[in-house]
């Protein structure tokens, strides 16, 4: 889809509470359903994949907590408890329980990244080109605020309190050449990008986080270090990030390759930049 191209109503179909599909059409499921993933201490699946450990759900695990998640709806938060109880808080997030947020993958697995092993890599388009260990991130200066988190499949997540460091604290560290337009994301996935240009990049509220609901981002919520991009919906804030590439041009991301608005901002705006946040014209 074309930035800002007018024919698709992001802001009725979130506020219906509709799943977004490709071609800027609300889709008949929530996009990543078919995909979804956790980590348990005891994961019915393991494997290693460019150096890193990768957990994925058994069918039949998966199938028997839709079905416990299922009586949770119905019966309450009794049985809620007893879900949260079998499952451990790995599976916290997989369902409309525990911290609220639903955890979808596009690969249908978790990579899991010791913190002493994380390295995120800032090339392209810069003068310094750099790779940061987690501890490196945390030497530098911090920003912390609480933000609602919003899905475009109609969820949200009230009041999270996030920690990081700013992106644009990481740009000016290794001096954005004159040609750089935008940023290109890896994930340590294997599968997902994104995309942002440099004045969205730049926002007071952009940051590489380390640290989310007050502890270490956890590997299902895209630790131990992920995108953070408060204005926008929540798919894209990239987890697990592996890699900056600064860039001459703005590529689009996986999910912008499916159908989904280039720059979703959370008022509904998909272009370039929001008045919302400028007080003028796009």
């Amino acid at each position: 889809m074309l930035e800002g191209q007018p024919s698709f109503d992001i802001r009725s179909a979130h506020r219906q509470g509709l799943p977004i599909g490709p071609a800027g059409r609300a889709a008949a499921a929530v996009p990543c359903t078919r995909r979804l993933a956790s980590v348990s201490s005891k994961p019915a699946g393991t494997s290693r994949q460019g150096g890193q450990q990768r957990v994925a759900v058994g069918r039949r695990v998966f199938l028997g907590l839709v079905g416990l998640s299922a009586a949770g709806i119905v019966f309450g938060a009794k049985a809620q408890n007893v879900l949260d109880n079998i499952v451990g808080s790995g599976f916290g997030g997989l369902f409309p329980f525990g911290d609220h947020f639903r955890i979808y993958s596009i690969s249908g697995t978790f990579p899991v990244i010791a913190p002493s092993d994380y390295r995120l890599e800032v090339t392209g388009l810069v003068d310094r080109p750099r790779t940061y260990t987690l501890d490196d991130l945390k030497s530098m200066p911090r920003t912390t605020f609480v933000k609602d988190f919003h899905c475009v499949t109609g969820w949200t997540v009230p009041a999270v309190h996030w920690e990081g460091v700013l992106l644009s604290d990481i740009l000016d560290a290794v001096g954005v050449q004159k040609a750089a337009v935008a940023l290109s994301f890896e994930s340590y996935d294997g599968a997902d990008t994104e995309s942002l240009t440099l004045d969205q990049a730049r926002l007071p509220e952009v940051i590489v986080a380390y640290s989310m609901l007050g502890a270490p981002v956890t590997t299902e919520h895209g630790g131990p270090v992920r995108l953070y991009v408060a204005p926008m919906f929540g798919y894209k804030s990239l987890k697990w990030l592996s890699a900056i590439r600064v860039v001459n041009q703005v590529i689009p991301g996986y999910w912008e390759d499916n159908g989904y608005p280039l720059n979703g901002w959370i008022d509904g705006s998909t272009a370039a930049t929001d008045p919302a946040l400028t007080g003028g014209t796009p």
